[in-house]
């Protein structure tokens, strides 16, 4: 049996859809059951649970020999939530697959994720300590490092691509370069990762096209045809902007994303991933041809 956290979300389904369809037996854990009658439909286990409940992990990897790991908060997070959800949450999931006998366990991070990033945004501080208690776990485990993860529904692309169709001004944000990720081939490396010979390890995934956010916008409109004003939002106003946001509960964190966007650039070198799982992500292009199809 193989658990899966954060498997209702957007690239969370799509990972338990391709688990799945290799015939693997999996329980997701959820923390309302009774919404998930498409996990259900697709022969899935649902267990009720919250990375804040540890008798509910205890539980949910009762029987099972892998965890695959994907709760994470969004990066404007406050450090309150992010060491409550990500830092205990891992550490109280790793305990409770110790305790079960799970021998292997597959965890989701971010790329940028590094020692020298923790002080950069509670977000990373709180991916690096989760990578730290999966390493230190004593289990089997391999670690993927996705960059930007773009899909037809969910995460950021839809709505660059409804920016890019409706609205005469798109506001660059950074000035960096990123390398997006398609969802589905993000769920090829997770369902290739959770058989017992797959390659251990630290992964950083990304697309093979590093672009900056300004050619990533001039790839969307000329796919989509479209003439759009583009705007580059300078860091100053980004960071004012943030302080503010910071007055809002769920967005504690904003300063900490702003910090992200502006660190550095949000690319790797996919050729380590590419070799030892065989998958060959796909181009930029493609993504978003697909996702505006």
């Amino acid at each position: 049996m193989i658990l899966v956290t954060g498997g209702t979300g957007f690239v969370g389904s799509h990972i338990v859809h391709a688990v799945r369809a290799l015939d693997h037996p999996v329980r997701v854990l959820a923390r309302r059951p009774d919404k998930q009658d498409r996990l259900r439909a697709w022969g899935c286990e649902v267990v009720p649970g919250d990375m804040t409940d540890p008798p509910s992990l205890r539980r949910a990897t009762e029987g099972c020999e892998t965890v695959v790991h994907l709760v994470a908060l969004p990066p404007f997070s406050g450090d309150e939530a992010i060491d409550r959800v990500m830092v205990r949450g891992t550490e109280h999931l790793v305990e409770a697959a110790k305790a079960a006998g799970v021998r292997r366990f597959v965890l989701m991070s971010a790329l940028g994720t590094k020692e020298e990033t923790q002080a950069v945004a509670p977000y990373y501080r709180g991916k690096w300590a989760m990578e730290q208690a999966v390493k230190g776990s004593g289990i089997a485990h391999t670690i993927f490092r996705p960059s930007f993860i773009f899909g037809r529904d969910g995460g950021m692309l839809p709505a660059l691509l409804k920016l890019a169709r409706y609205s005469p001004v798109m506001p660059v944000p950074s000035t960096r370069r990123l390398q997006p990720i398609w969802v589905d081939d993000v769920a090829a490396f997770y369902a290739a990762a959770v058989s017992g010979d797959a390659p251990k390890g630290t992964f950083e995934i990304a697309g093979p096209d590093q672009v900056s956010w300004n050619e990533l916008y001039d790839r969307i409109r000329r796919l989509l045809g479209k003439r759009r004003l583009k705007v580059q939002i300078p860091l100053g106003l980004s960071k004012a902007g943030a302080t503010a946001a910071q007055i809002l509960p769920p967005l504690k964190g904003a300063r900490g994303a702003v910090a992200m966007l502006e660190h550095e650039d949000n690319v790797t070198d996919i050729g380590p991933a590419v070799e030892a799982f065989g998958i060959e992500p796909l181009a930029l292009d493609d993504q978003i041809r697909r996702a505006a199809a």
